[in-house]
């Protein structure tokens, strides 16, 4: 599903001050918080007003937002990206919300049940695809179909790890946390010291008749075909983020993703600038002198060009609107045709002829 724009999300204008993106989302989190609205969609409501806030408060984010929109964003942050620097626990504070504010938020976007303040467990890989596409593809974006082989969540065992009919049982070690904790008390001194429970390997559970098919480790091997969109106007070396498209992590712990890196292939024709593309096309001697209308190739087609008489080699002509659509933008950049003037040769004793006439005609052009 497509993303709404952060700033419809908070009902501001794209000039907000930071003040005014504060205080449109204290009135929504108050509204909104899991903790007061029992509704079915206000988690989702409240998820999505907290991931807009935190990338519209933070001044590098918000550029990188306002330059490439979800695009921008996706490529160069993850959600722990988004979330760490983000200061959540005063707003909540003051709301009466209390210091779990974003250690709650970080749980809901994460699946995570811990408290604040613990160590969390990882997530599973982010995988990379390099997909190459022609130069076409980028004028009208394209849906693609990859084949992806990944790590996926056990479909006899359901992640668990357990055969089929017997249940993992919560390690008494942990007591089904993953971890340890060990504390030292020296005079006023207290060290506390949190470590990855050894028995259960941080799993929580104790797995004693392992599932046949993962051998109780709740992960498979899979090939799986993954559909993607590639909008207009992609620039080379983009990365598009498949949220959840990565390898699992396992039962309790988040999948990672898939960034598919698009390269666009060199074209036998066009060059490529931003938006513009740029192309040579030869003309022959009587057409740049006498001018003419020629046939020239777009990337969707051929339009004509009417030719001046009297062109010189490199003019440059421009057709508006037959280059490519903006990235994560709106409009279309123009095509730009430089014309190379061709010097005939093996001429026939007519056309030298013709060429001699036409030299006693011309006058001097030096000095």
């Amino acid at each position: 599903m497509e993303k709404r724009d952060y700033y419809e999300i908070l009902g501001l204008s794209r000039d907000a001050t930071k003040e005014q993106v504060k205080d449109a989302y204290r009135k929504l989190a108050l509204q909104y918080h899991p903790d007061r609205n029992k509704s079915p969609d206000a988690e989702e409501k409240f998820k999505e007003i907290s991931e807009a806030y935190a990338v519209l408060s933070d001044d590098e984010k918000r550029q990188q937002y306002d330059q490439l929109g979800h695009a921008g964003i996706d490529q160069r942050y993850t959600y722990e990206d988004i979330f760490r620097t983000t200061d959540f626990e005063s707003i909540f504070r003051d709301l009466g919300f209390g210091f779990g504010g974003f250690g709650s938020i970080f749980d809901t976007f994460f699946g995570r049940g811990r408290g604040w303040g613990e160590e969390r467990p990882g997530r599973g890989s982010d995988l990379r695809y390099d997909l190459e596409i022609p130069l076409e593809e980028v004028a009208t974006g394209a849906t693609k179909e990859i084949t992806v082989p990944r790590r996926e969540k056990c479909d006899v065992c359901n992640g668990s790890g357990a055969r089929k009919g017997t249940t993992p049982k919560t390690c008494s070690r942990c007591q089904g946390r993953g971890q340890v904790q060990h504390v030292q008390e020296a005079g006023f001194a207290r060290f506390v010291r949190i470590e990855t429970c050894d028995r259960c390997q941080g799993r929580g559970v104790i797995i004693e008749s392992p599932c046949q098919k993962c051998r109780g480790t709740g992960i498979v091997e899979h090939t799986r075909k993954i559909t993607l969109k590639i909008p207009p106007g992609v620039e080379s070396g983009t990365a598009l983020r498949l949220a959840g498209e990565g390898d699992s992590g396992g039962s309790g712990i988040s999948t990672g993703d898939l960034f598919v890196y698009v390269m666009v292939k060199p074209h036998s024709i066009f060059e490529r600038d931003g938006s513009d593309i740029y192309c040579e096309i030869p003309i022959g001697f009587a057409e740049a002198s006498l001018g003419a209308e020629i046939e020239i190739p777009t990337l969707s087609s051929r339009a004509s060009l009417r030719i001046q008489g009297g062109t010189q080699t490199g003019t440059v002509f421009r057709l508006r609107g037959k280059g490519l659509p903006e990235y994560r933008g709106r409009g279309r950049g123009d095509q730009l045709v430089k014309i190379i003037v061709r010097t005939p040769t093996n001429l026939t004793e007519r056309q030298r002829m013709i060429l001699s006439e036409l030299k006693k005609e011309e006058r001097p052009v030096r000095k």
